[in-house]
């Protein structure tokens, strides 16, 4: 193998020896840095590509972002409501198996925008039905936002936590219904 490979080489001699190097050299040349700048070339114009066909931007109007906040605080139960919400968040911790205590309710009225009616539930279960519970308010109330959550096992080897679950539901003031 070693004698058919000098034959060959001396029947290619320097020149040959000297191009057979370099075409192997480019080629390693081409995989390792031409080939990856033609990729990342590519994706940049894809990029580009994608920043163009946006629609361009354009400024909202004052007036426009009025009539937007007005539609959006609409989508917001009244204020006259809130007791169905609460009990309705009752309703999915039973649902979900946990067990309730005595929570605390506090109703924020501010002068302008949305109330806020802050929830605070102390509640025991397994970790898997607190999880089913804070998924489904968030599903089922999108009026409602999770705005704390703090739970304790009293032993490594207990399987029932207790959490307190701090929950805010928006309304509307008595006077914003539309």
């Amino acid at each position: 193998m070693k004698a058919r490979l000098e034959a060959w080489l001396r029947r290619l001699g320097p020149a040959g020896i000297v191009a057979l190097g370099l075409l192997l050299a480019s080629g390693a040349f081409y995989v390792n840095t031409l080939l990856p700048a033609e990729e990342e070339a590519a994706a940049q114009r894809a990029a580009l590509d994608r920043q163009r066909s946006r629609t361009p931007y354009r400024p909202v109007s004052i007036d426009n972002r009025a009539d937007d906040l007005r539609r959006f605080q609409a989508l917001f139960p009244p204020s006259s409501e809130l007791t169905t919400h609460v009990e309705r968040l009752h309703r999915l911790a039973r649902r979900s198996g946990l067990d309730l205590a005595q929570g605390e309710y506090r109703l924020e009225k501010r002068t302008t925008g949305l109330w806020a009616y802050r929830v605070t539930l102390p509640v025991r279960g397994s970790y898997g039905q607190l999880r089913e519970f804070l998924s489904s308010v968030l599903k089922e109330m999108p009026i409602a936002s999770i705005d704390a959550l703090r739970f304790e096992r009293k032993r490594a080897a207990d399987t029932q936590i207790e959490a307190q679950v701090r929950l805010t539901v928006y309304a509307q003031p008595p006077g914003d219904l539309q």
